[in-house]
């Protein structure tokens, strides 16, 4: 089954650990989708960094796909009590998935619409083509699909699945990724990426990969591993899961 690699959260508050990713998988000849952060936790503005955009710009010249996700990559301070239905999916997804980062879970779909919209400007101005959009932490509220294929987008994905918005197409898919908050984190999610990787048997596999990985020698090790595993397999364009 096909794979499709990506680097999470480029932004130029983590310009080392993004150049350390992609040098990684160049080594394994690949080249993968850049997830864009256009102002990253608030503090880091992409359009004030002409360097960096004249880097993302290099690589999707070569071939790289770039991935509008999100907008700040960070959820609000405080669940809105007003909201008090949702309540245990809004904690399953910012204090259990993701740390506080799924931004679009505790959002309107007013709000979202104009952040998505924001984004692009954002993309366009730095010179880039949006080739997609993924959410942070994958969180997807049930607007969200809908707009993003009404807005023309050809690709995104979740947890589980990948998705052509525009033509209402989707396909499972099994995400390996790793997290580093915690050793704890660390360790548990080793261990889940070598036994889901055996799903590559009956669906396409994603391997993302987060700045924050490059900071560990071992989840250095389980990137080099995937890609390896993934050699000869690897698609440039993430709609190419969907066959």
């Amino acid at each position: 089954m096909p794979v499709h690699v990506s680097i999470h959260d480029v932004s130029p508050a983590w310009a080392t650990e993004v150049e350390a990713a992609l040098a990684l998988c160049h080594e394994a000849g690949v080249r993968p989708a850049l997830l864009v952060v256009p102002d990253f936790h608030g503090r880091a503005p992409l359009l004030q960094d002409a360097r960096f955009c004249a880097r993302l710009r290099e690589l999707q010249d070569g071939g790289h796909e770039v991935y509008l996700h999100g907008y700040f990559h960070e959820s609000q301070a405080r669940y809105d009590a007003s909201r008090g239905e949702g309540r245990l999916a809004w904690l399953f997804a910012q204090r259990v998935v993701s740390g506080g980062e799924a931004e679009m879970s505790d959002v309107s779909e007013e709000e979202g619409r104009a952040r998505l919209e924001r984004g692009e400007r954002v993309l366009a101005d730095a010179g880039l083509r949006v080739d997609g959009y993924v959410a942070p932490a994958w969180s997807m509220p049930g607007w969200l699909l809908p707009l993003l294929g009404e807005r023309g987008y050809r690709f995104t994905e979740d947890h589980l699945r990948v998705y052509d918005p525009k033509a209402r197409r989707a396909r499972a898919s099994v995400v390996l990724n790793w997290a580093s908050r915690s050793p704890g984190r660390v360790l548990s999610t080793v261990a889940w990426c070598r036994v889901a990787g055996y799903a590559r048997g009956g669906v396409p596999a994603r391997i993302a990969i987060h700045p924050g990985d490059m900071g560990y020698r071992l989840l250095r090790y389980e990137v080099e591993r995937r890609l390896a595993w993934a050699r000869g397999d690897v698609v440039a364009r993430g709609a190419e899961l969907l066959g």
